[in-house]
């Protein structure tokens, strides 16, 4: 009796979302795979004998491989999860894997492109990695889709932060380690977790006690934050012997590991749901019966916002509400009289379901697209670039710095969620106004670098994490409440690739010609300086590395210009989409 107990304990932990949950958290531990680039592309770089031009190419490729989703999103209509991250585990491996014997020589010297369309095949294997993560936690999570999806691309991106102090444990004889590292480490997490990661009828796993969880979760993703922040500092200010360091890293892995208690005590510790404490979602046949109902309701609603008076927006939103609920049920009675004929959409309105060709001919959404391609480029080209930046003034550990831009990344998509929640739901404010004041802090960290003041690198470092982060967690949401949700994956993956073009127009011609245009300047005075003594030209990798300032900072003050273009064109979002963030959360303070 007592192994029967056992073996359905077992198996109901086995199928528990919360267990799901916490194992997708620890796949995305290591599916931010692309926020690595910064530390390895200057190993890439003087193993190859390439310019910043090269490298710069490499980033734009890692871009690509980061940003489409499209075909994940597709095969996962098809396939079962773990087919999904199967797919991923082996673009990781193969893609990282040839870079790493490529690196090494182990392999001869490949073709540039050759090298670019590994990094693009290996980067788009943490796409199918968060499609199986995010697709089944937001199905076995359907009333909590918005903390849900902010832990786990939270997560995501501070899996960069978390790989390097694994790594800096393991205290690798040289630096092309990290790209074994990227290439073996998802690859072997994901086989470990991807049968448990999956749907499991999770809204029949309602509990009241859904929101402690939730909030131990977050609580903890705050002191795992703190203490990687803090372990970073540490490490670069003090210089920790090895043993702290392995230390610090087994504890760091025991936070990580801290979250499974959750699943465990509601399992194992916990009674059984009472009847009265189960909820269930709407039957798909209730669902449907009430259909036509509400679509006759919705074309009612669209009339009133072509009926309405335009100084109705600007009344306080109990009043405003009132003059709508009036002239909605005028309309309502004069339809059911035949009074009135209420004519039919010929298209979706803002807040109602799009498709993709619907969503292209809306200007909120190319605006929503450029200001994203703006903001969201600029900050992933300083991430790109961030270890030729600590380079350029003289750092030698580069891995610091880029940890701590991935820790404000998960930082920034953490709160920048909470903080556009907050805003919505309290003020009734449109979203992008959130987006508007992370972007603001980006021009100013830019600016901060750009005019070369002391400790720039850690102000850039601060303010582009949190910005880049906020983007990716305000975007989804806004999207979904523009835009509806019919067609909510081929939206957000159409958005993604902003950033991606951002970055191969900013990282590409502007940053890389840049920093190649002082390199071969100051190359130049070198060799001037030495004279008659240089018998022999100077290094190939010599030439090719620039010092100072200089080399970013003219093309961080064009980033700051172009994040205030961005601002600029999310507050004409927020003008233009007042009238629906009323109806969706005025309503409710009225």
């Amino acid at each position: 009796m007592v192994m029967l107990d056992l073996r359905e304990k077992v198996r109901a932990f086995v199928n528990n979302r919360w267990l799901v949950f916490v194992c997708a958290m620890w796949v995305q531990s290591w599916a931010g795979i692309g926020y690595l680039f910064g530390s390895i592309s200057p190993v890439i770089k003087s193993a190859m004998g390439y310019n910043q031009r090269q490298v710069a190419m490499l980033g734009v490729a890692k871009d690509l491989g980061d940003s489409i989703g499209f075909v994940a999103g597709s095969l996962c209509e098809v396939l079962p999860i773990w087919g999904i991250m199967l797919i991923g585990v082996v673009q990781n491996f193969v893609g990282y894997g040839v870079v790493w014997l490529v690196v090494t020589q182990k392999l001869p010297s490949l073709p540039l492109w050759v090298l670019c369309l590994c990094i693009f095949v290996g980067t788009n294997g943490e796409t199918y990695f968060n499609t199986g993560a995010l697709v089944s936690c937001v199905q076995n999570f359907p009333k909590n889709r918005g903390p849900v999806v902010g832990i786990l691309k939270g997560f995501a991106g501070l899996s960069g932060a978390i790989i390097t102090q694994i790594y800096t444990m393991i205290n690798a004889p040289n630096a092309a380690a990290l790209i074994f590292m990227v290439a073996v480490g998802p690859s072997m997490v994901v086989i470990a977790l991807m049968f448990i990661v999956r749907p499991v009828g999770g809204h029949k796993q309602l509990r009241p006690s859904d929101s402690s969880s939730f909030l131990f979760t977050f609580s903890l993703c705050l002191i795992l934050a703190a203490y990687l922040l803090g372990v970073l500092l540490l490490e670069d200010l003090v210089g920790l012997s090895q043993a702290l360091v392995t230390l610090l890293t087994v504890l760091l892995i025991v936070i990580i590991l801290l979250p499974v208690v959750i699943p465990i005590i509601l399992v194992f510790f916990s009674g059984p749901i009472a009847p009265s404490e189960e909820a269930f979602l709407p039957e798909p046949q209730k669902q449907e019966s009430g259909k036509s109902e509400q679509d006759g309701e919705e074309v009612i609603l669209s009339e009133v916002e072509d009926e309405k008076p335009v100084e109705v927006d600007s009344l306080p939103a109990s009043e405003r509400h009132k003059r709508i609920a009036q002239l909605q049920a005028k309309l309502f009675q004069a339809a059911a009289e035949g009074a009135v004929r209420v004519k039919r959409k010929r298209g979706p309105r803002r807040g109602e379901d799009f498709t993709l060709m619907q969503a292209l001919i809306k200007a909120d959404f190319w605006l929503i697209f450029v200001s994203l391609l703006l903001a969201a480029g600029s900050g992933l080209t300083i991430i790109d670039n961030m270890g030729q930046m600590c380079e350029s003034l003289g750092y030698s550990d580069t891995s610091v710095f880029v940890s701590m831009i991935s820790i404000w990344n998960f930082l920034g998509r953490v709160g920048g969620g909470y903080f556009s929640e907050s805003i919505v739901r309290n003020f009734a404010f449109p979203r992008p106004v959130s987006m508007a004041m992370f972007q603001v802090l980006m021009s100013v960290g830019l600016l901060y670098y750009a005019l070369a003041w002391p400790g720039a690198i850690y102000v850039v470092s601060v303010l582009i994490g949190l910005g880049y982060g906020a983007h990716w967690a305000i975007v989804p949401a806004a999207a979904s409440e523009l835009f509806g949700l019919k067609s909510f994956g081929a939206l957000y993956n159409f958005l993604t690739l902003s950033s991606s073009i951002g970055t191969l127009i900013f990282s590409e011609v502007i940053a890389s010609g840049i920093y190649d245009h002082y390199a071969e300047k100051q190359a130049a005075l070198k060799q001037h300086s030495l004279g008659a003594m240089a018998g022999l030209p100077l290094g190939k990798d010599e030439s090719l590395s620039c010092e100072g300032y200089i080399c970013y900072s003219i093309t961080c003050g064009v980033m700051s210009g172009l994040c205030l273009v961005a601002v600029v064109l999310s507050l004409i979002v927020v003008h233009r989409t007042k009238s629906v963030y009323a109806n969706l959360y005025g309503r409710s303070q009225a």
